[in-house]
């Protein structure tokens, strides 16, 4: 697996090495916090950042979609959102995230709007994707 991250600044590989044996299945992540990196690093494309914004469904996808071809994994995951304190609007609240997951069948995202200050919205935001991943993991399997 690999991640793609944004708000969550490599949260979630942290997360995921805290595991004795990750190194078995995680073949690394990318923090893509500016527009430009989204795009040179995951090949999100400026069109879906302008239309939609950073963070979106659209964006994460592209994400998720991206981590997973450029680390040649099996299952990409990303995270974009908006931590605060400052940055939200009407639209796009402080605690919003969209966590996008890719697989070679399934391109999903999941909208989620956490509360609290910024560090618990990134902590919230990277157990979600955690238990996201988990949770599309045990459906393989049936």
């Amino acid at each position: 697996m690999a991640v793609a991250e944004s708000c969550t600044g490599g949260l979630i590989g942290n997360l995921i090495t805290n595991v004795a044996g990750s190194s078995t299945y995680y073949v690394g992540s990318v923090t893509a916090y500016a527009y430009e990196a989204k795009v040179r690093l995951l090949g999100v494309k400026w069109e879906t950042l302008e239309k939609y914004g950073a963070v979106s469904e659209e964006t994460v996808i592209e994400m998720a979609r991206g981590v997973r071809m450029a680390l040649a994994s099996d299952i990409g995951i990303s995270v974009s959102g908006i931590a605060g304190p400052g940055g939200g609007t009407p639209d796009k609240p402080v605690g919003l995230t969209w966590i996008g997951l890719s697989d070679p069948t399934t391109n999903k995202a999941w909208r989620n709007i956490w509360r609290g200050d910024r560090i618990a919205v990134k902590q919230q935001a990277a157990q979600a994707a955690m238990q996201l991943l988990a949770d599309h993991l045990s459906e393989l399997r049936r």
